[in-house]
């Protein structure tokens, strides 16, 4: 295997699942559950304030007492013991990542455990239910805050920077994805377009697993760590 020195990681809802955390896009999936115009937008949450705070306030339940599982560990381990450089960037929401020790990290679709203004964009940390009468304590003004999580319509976080480590990136794994949303399906091409390895671990095939010059396949906490440890071996 060669000698890696830039490694860029994306990671998906699938990663989280085998922690017990629901996914988007499978059949059981929270997209079959609920209509995502009416949950994800900056438009239903200008309609539906409420239901939006509503839907949001119960995955930032959902996320009580999880715990990163075999897979965010590997991915820790490898971002400490590998000389590479490492950047791993999310699409989850979730906390997992930095849980299990993980800290060149970029959540691209925001983070469930902040809040953020609508009014002034300020962001804080944040455990509890969201209300539409809570007051910004930066601008003071009510009826703004809302989960500091990318809405569909709105531009994902820090995508300069991932542009710029994938043109950089000699390996480039994606881990647990549908490859069905932009603009992260596309990082793969960005990675190949740079000369760089490119490698699948997911359950199954996602719809852009052709695209990958390697591709392993199942359960996440048994894929990952694997992989991990062949890179750390090599």
């Amino acid at each position: 295997m060669p000698a890696y020195e830039r490694i860029v990681i994306l990671t998906g809802a699938g990663l989280s699942a085998e922690s017990g955390l629901s996914t988007f896009r499978d059949k059981d999936g929270i997209w079959n559950k609920y209509r995502l115009e009416d949950v994800a937008t900056p438009e239903a949450f200008a309609r539906d304030p409420e239901g939006v705070l509503e839907f949001y306030n119960a995955r930032r339940k959902s996320n009580a007492g999880v715990k990163a599982n075999a897979a965010h560990e590997a991915l820790a381990r490898l971002e400490k013991d590998h000389p590479a450089e490492v950047l791993t960037v999310t699409q989850n929401i979730d906390p997992l990542h930095e849980m299990a020790g993980t800290r060149r990290l970029i959540h691209m679709h925001g983070e469930i455990l902040k809040a953020l203004c609508a009014h002034c964009g300020a962001k804080e940390p944040w455990q509890d239910d969201l209300t539409t009468d809570l007051v910004c304590q930066v601008c003071n003004r009510a009826g703004g805050m809302r989960p500091d999580v990318v809405w569909f319509g709105e531009m994902p976080y820090r995508m300069e920077e991932i542009y710029e480590a994938l043109a950089a990136c000699d390996l480039f794994i994606s881990i647990g994805t549908s490859g069905t949303v932009y603009p992260a399906a596309g990082f793969v091409m960005e990675a190949r377009s740079a000369g760089a390895h490119t490698v699948e671990l997911n359950l199954e095939p996602s719809e852009g697993a052709s695209l990958f010059a390697e591709a392993i396949h199942g359960p996440a906490t048994e894929v990952v760590p694997a992989y991990v440890d062949k890179l750390l071996s090599a």
